[in-house]
């Protein structure tokens, strides 16, 4: 970190600052892992925090419902859903004589910092009464309750939000905190359901949550592969209910056995009538006689355990809050901590609410436009009289290690491509399929049901092209192959660089290529994300959830877990930080034998000052170790992260230095975080990725087409699709030579290393904190969508 953030860091001092955390309207996953991120950071920098307990309602009623917290108090809060402090929808807070009470009771405790995770409400509440702060504190000192003295000293309110709230409803973030968790919720039902349905060849018409916004229907809708979605939003013309039965009667006459309509809880049709679950299963029993049972999940979509992604959404925002609460003045509005892309933004919090309380309907964000544009593209096949004729042929192979996530890809990219008028060719098993003529063509309905598929359907090997070229380039012109998709970790990059250097000797190389990462390791370099490595991320926390409640009855007890990701500490640091671990030892950090004893004299420390259960995660590459959870203290190591001090070594070194104060336990994750189904997100991202692939490989052909054949020679055709902190970008891969480590497979700058620190102050470690790339107040831009997008069923 430079000199200068040092200093500004260090001018940050929460000394004499009082914050108090409170949570509000609504549960969702990932709040608990917020309140612990606000206090932990809080008491980093030397403040007062407190919970208010029950949320406005704690706060005006005051006594032990307002009590200060400590560093323990908030371990092992990480892996529980709900939220541990309460909440509660408090009526008094709306009076003016219950904000005044509210009031008295944070000057009585010389608390004038807010930070408050609800919606819209919850934060609307939180800036009338920061507006009406001076005021009160006049009544109060009228009514003499507090005296001139106090009202002086504690004159400003100042107030940070986060959103939580499953139905992701909040403008100006990408996600809020608990919507990636109700997706887990929604999909392992989903999952669940189609089994059965297959079996009886039924239809399910599946109700979820979201209130006035339908991003949960739509997103499962598109990680599930449904037939037919309704949401609020955009309300389904006139008609709408013969072309849904027209749509279930096609794919029934295709073959399948199944159907899937998800509903969202707020859909209407356009003249405002609600169209309910109960509604679409009789109108698909009366018009087409097919057997269709609804299913309404409720609530369950609020419970269970945090996901990884929101326990690190969480983790990041709960920090974010505090360092935006340490940097206000008198005259700094309140303002709301969000997402955007991968980053962290700080946005005016009355923008942000006026903004959905003005455009409820069409201030959908970003992710909320790619997700419709997909969906539609994929969902609903356009006769072939309607598709467009290119003549062109398209391949499309995975390359690698398999990664969850693949097969949504492949399924995305296969109909993108048929939609554009493209043929579509399957190679199965990588470069060493394509070299022994292993390619066939795969139409519309073969990738059906493929999106909750784990591992690679088509099939991937680790095979380089380099030395089968000639072969490659015989096959290219026997199939006619116009253009190449390749889905796969740092093998996919290493092959597009060898068929590119060999396209002066084989010009049926020269043709658009485009790779789109997807590796557990998350290595592949010009992409901040891959996809497979959100899921390999769940599973291990899933597995250190496991652990830990494993040795909830045996006190003072420390576990080593080494991770996978080659010499890529990304699983390994990342997944320490959701999974709450104390250290991550990794490559990409050396560290040697007194790193190592220090370590052990941290967790020792602890063990002796009451917290008994911890958690070490070592990286394949590297060793992560991390922080503590009230009975079990746990490592992280990755796989390669050192030759001499491996899982072993290390595992040895903390049996032997916490003799007779903690005993050790190690863990090799292996392979079953390569396994298992693709979590939403991975879904997700790889079905929209791939489509943005697949569009531009389209254009691409159309550049590159002269004289009756496809001929593209230059460095921008053949890119790899990257997201790179808030954008989607397309880099060709020559330019980002320099930017890999070829060696060690990784790339020599990454993002993710900014977390490091965030997780070794939580876990209690000194150490600096990185704020160079905190969030930066912006103000909300308003997205409409056109109104040839408007309709989400057609």
């Amino acid at each position: 970190m430079a000199q200068t953030d040092k200093k500004f860091f260090e001018n940050l001092t929460g000394a004499g600052k009082a914050i108090a955390v409170l949570t509000s309207g609504g549960d969702a996953q990932g709040m608990n892992a917020a309140v612990r991120a606000v206090v932990r950071m809080g008491i980093y920098v030397g403040a007062k925090v407190y919970f208010v307990h029950e949320g406005y309602q704690g706060m005006v009623d005051g006594g032990d419902n307002i009590k200060e917290a400590t560093w323990e108090s908030v371990s092992s809060m990480l892996q529980m859903g709900g939220t541990v402090i309460g909440s509660a929808r408090c009526k008094d807070f709306r009076t003016r004589e219950g904000r005044l009470k509210a009031a008295h009771n944070l000057v009585q405790r010389g608390i004038t910092n807010l930070c408050v995770i609800g919606g819209d409400g919850s934060l609307t509440g939180a800036n009338l009464f920061r507006e009406e702060w001076s005021g009160l504190l006049a009544e109060l000192v009228q009514q003499g309750l507090i005296d001139e003295e106090a009202s002086q000293k504690y004159s400003a309110l100042h107030i940070v939000g986060m959103v939580g709230s499953i139905d992701n409803d909040f403008c100006g973030t990408d996600m809020t905190i608990g919507t990636d968790s109700a997706l887990h919720r929604i999909i392992e039902v989903v999952d669940a359901i189609m089994t059965t349905a297959q079996s009886h060849q039924r239809t399910f018409v599946l109700e979820v949550m979201g209130r006035h916004c339908g991003y949960l229907a739509l997103v499962s809708a598109l990680a599930c592969g449904a037939d037919w979605v309704l949401i609020p939003e955009m309300p389904p013309e006139d008609g709408w209910e013969e072309k849904m039965c027209q749509k279930l009667s096609a794919t029934r006459s295709r073959g399948s056995r199944l159907n899937i309509i998800i509903v969202a809880e707020g859909a209407i049709d356009r003249h405002g009538k609600a169209i309910t679950s109960s509604i679409v299963k009789d109108l698909v029993v009366q018009r087409l006689g097919f057997d269709t049972r609804v299913t309404i999940l409720g609530h369950v979509q609020r419970g269970g355990t945090p996901s990884a992604f929101d326990r690190i959404l969480a983790s990041r925002m709960g920090v974010e809050a505090v360092l935006a609460l340490l940097e206000t003045t008198a005259n700094t509005a309140a303002c709301v901590v969000s997402l955007c892309g991968n980053q962290s933004v700080r946005l005016p919090l009355m923008e942000c609410v006026q903004m959905n309380n003005t455009y409820m309907f069409v201030c959908t964000c970003r992710s909320f436009e790619n997700n419709l544009k997909t969906y539609k593209l994929l969902a609903h096949r356009k006769p072939e009289s309607e598709l467009p004729h290119s003549n062109f042929n398209v391949a499309v192979l995975n390359v690698g290690a398999p990664a969850a996530g693949m097969n949504a890809a492949v399924r995305s990219a296969v109909r993108v491509g048929i939609s554009e008028g493209h043929k579509m060719f399957a190679v199965s098993d990588g470069f060493e399929g394509f070299y022994k003529g292993q390619i066939k063509e795969i139409k519309w309905a073969d990738v059906g049901g493929w999106t909750g598929q784990g591992g690679s359907l088509l099939g991937t090997k680790r095979t380089l092209p380099a030395k089968h070229i000639d072969k490659i380039a015989e096959q290219m012109r026997k199939y006619n192959i116009n253009a190449l998709l390749m889905i796969g970790g740092f093998e996919a990059f290493l092959g597009i660089m060898e068929l590119l250097a060999a396209r002066g000797t084989y010009e049926e190389l020269c043709v658009p290529m485009v790779m789109v990462p997807a590796t557990v390791s998350n290595n592949v370099p010009g992409s901040d994300l891959s996809i497979g490595a959100d899921t390999a991320l769940n599973a291990i926390t899933d597995t250190c959830d496991r652990i830990k409640q494993s040795a909830s009855g045996t006190k003072r007890r420390v576990f080593i877990i080494e991770t996978m990701g080659g010499y890529c500490g990304y699983l390994a640091s990342v997944g320490g930080l959701a999974a709450g671990a104390d250290a991550a030892y990794i490559f990409e950090e050396p560290f040697d034998i007194r790193d190592l004893q220090s370590n052990v004299e941290h967790l020792t420390e602890k063990m002796k000052t009451g917290i008994q259960r911890g958690l070490v995660l070592r990286a394949s590459g590297g060793l992560s170790l991390t922080q503590p959870v009230c009975l079990c203290l746990c490592s992280c190591r990755n796989e390669n992260s050192n030759e001499n001090y491996t899982t072993d070594f290390i595992y040895q070194l903390y049996s032997e230095e916490g003799r007779g104060v903690f005993d050790c336990r190690k863990n090799v994750l292996g392979h079953m975080q390569q396994g298992g189904a693709p979590s939403p997100f991975d879904r997700n991202f790889g079905t929209k990725i791939a489509a943005k692939a697949m569009q531009w490989i389209t254009k691409k052909l159309n550049e590159s087409y002269r004289k009756g054949r496809v001929f593209a020679n230059t460095e921008d055709s053949a890119c790899l699709l990257g997201m790179r902190r808030r954008a989607m970008v397309f880099q060709p891969v020559v330019q980002l030579k320099d930017e890999t480590d070829f060696v060690h497979r990784i790339p020599k700058e990454q993002w993710w290393l900014k977390l490091r620190p965030l997780m070794k102050i939580l876990a209690k470690y000194k150490t600096s904190y990185d704020i160079s790339d905190s969030g930066q107040l912006e103000h909300v831009v308003l997205r409409r969508p056109k109104e040839s997008e408007a309709m989400a069923a057609i």
